[in-house]
């Protein structure tokens, strides 16, 4: 059986743009794509921690070091310039691949640097 699980996080990173009137997707940083593990076209979860909107999108790559998290298409309408965000990737795992998954986590500062690196840890199967 294949469960859908935490792979990856992005955790209260700052929007910098939010452009309705692009194609629909997350611009994220290269820089912060490689520190977690994501990549172009992955599904994530985004959720506003200002007004509880979470959406459903696709990654498209931003340019290294810019700093930049930008809503674009449909879902800009439910974000802010400013508003902190939570970006999730999830991905389908069998148990003995959830076993050793170690989700990276980038808890983000204000210029969406990353302060620290985390890994969550597997809780044993019961």
């Amino acid at each position: 059986m294949l469960r859908e699980v935490l792979h990856s996080k992005i955790h209260m990173a700052t929007v910098t743009g939010a452009k309705p009137h692009y194609v629909g997707s997350i611009t994220i940083d290269a820089d912060l794509l490689d520190a977690c593990g994501m990549r172009v076209n992955d599904r994530v979860l985004v959720s506003n921690c200002r007004n509880g909107n979470r959406l459903e999108t696709y990654i498209f790559r931003g340019e290294p070091g810019s700093g930049v998290i930008e809503l674009n298409g449909a879902a800009a309408h439910l974000f802010e310039v400013g508003d902190k965000a939570i970006i999730m990737h999830f991905a389908l795992m069998t148990d003995e691949e959830y076993a050793s998954n170690r989700p990276k986590v980038l808890i983000m500062n204000e210029d969406n640097t990353v302060r620290e690196m985390m890994r969550y840890e597997p809780h044993p199967a019961g």
